[in-house]
């Protein structure tokens, strides 16, 4: 097993190829707005439509800025984009301290279909929001994957190190990311594809662990409540 090159010697990732579509970006941004809905307002930051309101404004700008692929990148947009996933983080944030002070105060949660419901919720937006984070992140992003600038990449998948397993112009794409932090979220650590760059190892600890506490806690308080 060894990285997969081309006829120059470079990594393949480092070759030139199409831009990837915004749209799985901005399908994962509307799932994390829907099911932000459904928690009960103790759970979101603020009144329970600002932080939607924002996120649809932001998204509504970037998919208007570029509508089809990511073929343009300007310092403004890239902003723009790391903002709204920024200000999405800081949604599940809120919404994770705050489950996990309600179970561990002893507060009242609801009954247990309630608490598992509102419990999942947060998991899957906890699923989405650190998928974007590694979509946007990885070498710097889908425009710079795409000119294959980053000489190193932060995630190794095992199409990148094994020749014949898939096209020889594969790439990673957001459906890759989102399989890599759902793993990362039921597993609590790598399993096919390994984190390589520090901040990559740092975040998939950090989602482990959130999703770790989270979903302990909401199934020791329901199994709590059923008894």
């Amino acid at each position: 097993m060894g990285i997969e090159e081309d006829l120059t010697g470079r990594p393949f990732w480092r070759q030139l190829t199409r831009d990837e579509r915004r749209w799985p970006f901005a399908l994962a941004i509307a799932a994390m707005i829907a099911l932000q809905l459904t928690l009960p307002e103790r759970y979101s930051l603020g009144a329970w439509w600002v932080l939607p309101a924002v996120e649809v404004v932001v998204i509504a700008a970037l998919m208007a800025a570029n509508p089809g692929r990511e073929s343009a990148r300007t310092p403004m947009l890239r902003r723009l984009s790391l903002g709204l996933i920024a200000v999405a983080s800081l949604g599940t944030a809120w919404s994770v301290f705050r489950l996990v002070a309600d179970i561990a105060g002893g507060a009242d949660t609801g009954s247990a279909a309630v608490l598992l419901g509102s419990g999942a919720s947060i998991w899957l937006i906890n699923v989405l929001t650190f998928a974007v984070w590694y979509w946007e992140l990885d070498r710097g992003g889908a425009l710079e994957r795409a000119a294959g600038r980053d000489p190193y990449p932060d995630f190794l998948f095992p199409q990148m190190t094994t020749a014949g397993v898939a096209p020889a112009d594969w790439r990673p794409q957001f459906a890759d990311y989102l399989y890599l932090a759902f793993t990362n979220a039921t597993a609590f650590s790598p399993t096919d594809t390994l984190p390589l760059s520090r901040w990559a190892k740092l975040t998939m600890m950090l989602e482990s662990a959130i999703s770790l506490v989270t979903a302990a806690l909401v199934i020791a308080k329901a199994v709590n409540a059923l008894g």
